[in-house]
């Protein structure tokens, strides 16, 4: 009797430790987001769209937990956790990028591409790839897919207390410039006089006629209710812009190919989502404002991309660009 209870608890521990095993087999991986979005925001449901994706796609193996409204931090913290792997993904543009290599700022270079389609297949090209590839190396942080996918804005515009129709307009315009070097030369370069504020003191700065314009996403102007003293909308399409799934490279390393698989296809079909979120969220937005009275103008480009032509090249000159950047713009201006 002794030898078959013994044989009967070895039996039950077998049987325990194969269930245990499987269920830790089972277990769902879970993968941290963060951004600074509200959930309710068009941009907060591309995420969750993403995330609900990628758990279909991996049939449950693989969720992903998201943290919206700057949760785990600002910018610069979320990115120190995305670099040490405590955070998996974190959705915001992907200029940030440029702490570790400095190129990558130049992505975002004011009116340099003819149109959005230009930019991404500069975004595409070897060397963006590159710079992206370099912060990979350095930091261990990467971007999932083509890093244009995701659409942010839709596009951008100018919000004046003027009634800008055309480049000349813009000349002495008082804009408000966040403090980033190139983008007040740009601006002053275009004729503008730039103000530095911070982007929470731009509605009373306006009010107080301290400035009088601010670029900024169609997305964001009636968010921040800007065109209540600013009720001039001016799309430039300054640059282009998009929001990049950054991620802990050695974190998506380990996914097994299939989990890799699901990542990729959910981010893809989020993509496609974003364009129509935002494009559709814009609309609505524009059809609001235009019966409070406010302005809409398609303004010509053509002027400002002439005017900063030569200033690239000065700046090409001064060897303050990327060596062989322009000649891949050039490079990327039609389909090949």
């Amino acid at each position: 009797m002794k030898v078959l209870r013994t044989c009967m608890s070895a039996l039950l521990g077998a049987v325990l430790a194969v269930g245990a095993g499987l269920s830790a087999a089972q277990a769902a991986e879970e993968w941290r987001m963060a951004h600074k979005m509200p959930p309710d925001s068009p941009e907060g449901k591309v995420f969750q769209r993403f995330a609900d994706l990628t758990e279909e796609y991996s049939g449950g193996k693989l969720k992903i937990k998201m943290y919206p409204n700057e949760q785990l931090g600002k910018t610069n913290a979320v990115m120190e956790q995305l670099k040490l792997g405590t955070v998996h993904l974190y959705a915001e543009g992907s200029t940030y990028m440029k702490k570790w290599v400095p190129e990558i700022t130049w992505i975002s270079a004011a009116f340099l591409f003819e149109d959005r389609d230009h930019w991404v297949r500069f975004m595409n090209s070897d060397m963006a790839k590159g710079w992206f590839a370099e912060a990979s190396k350095q930091a261990g942080v990467g971007v999932l897919g083509d890093p244009t996918a995701i659409i942010r804005g839709p596009y951008r515009v100018m919000v004046s207390n003027e009634d800008v129709r055309s480049y000349d307009d813009m000349k002495g315009l008082k804009l408000r410039m966040h403090p980033n070097k190139t983008a007040i030369a740009t601006w002053t370069h275009l004729g503008a006089e730039v103000k530095t504020l911070a982007w929470t003191d731009v509605y009373q700065a306006i009010d107080k006629k301290i400035v009088g314009a601010v670029n900024s996403p169609i997305a964001l102007v009636e968010a921040m209710r800007f065109y209540e003293v600013a009720p001039h909308v001016v799309r430039h399409d300054e640059y282009y812009q998009s929001i990049g799934f950054m991620t802990n490279q050695a974190a998506y390393d380990k996914l097994a190919p299939e989990l890799q698989d699901a990542v990729n296809r959910a981010y893809v079909d989020a993509g496609a989502y974003s364009h129509d979120i935002m494009g559709t969220a814009a609309e609505e937005s524009i059809a609001r404002m235009k019966e409070q009275g406010v302005t809409f103008v398609n303004i010509d480009r053509k002027p400002f991309v002439e005017s900063m032509a030569q200033f690239y090249q000065d700046l090409e000159s001064q060897g303050e660009l990327p060596e062989g950047f322009l000649a891949m713009v050039e490079a990327t201006r039609t389909p090949q």
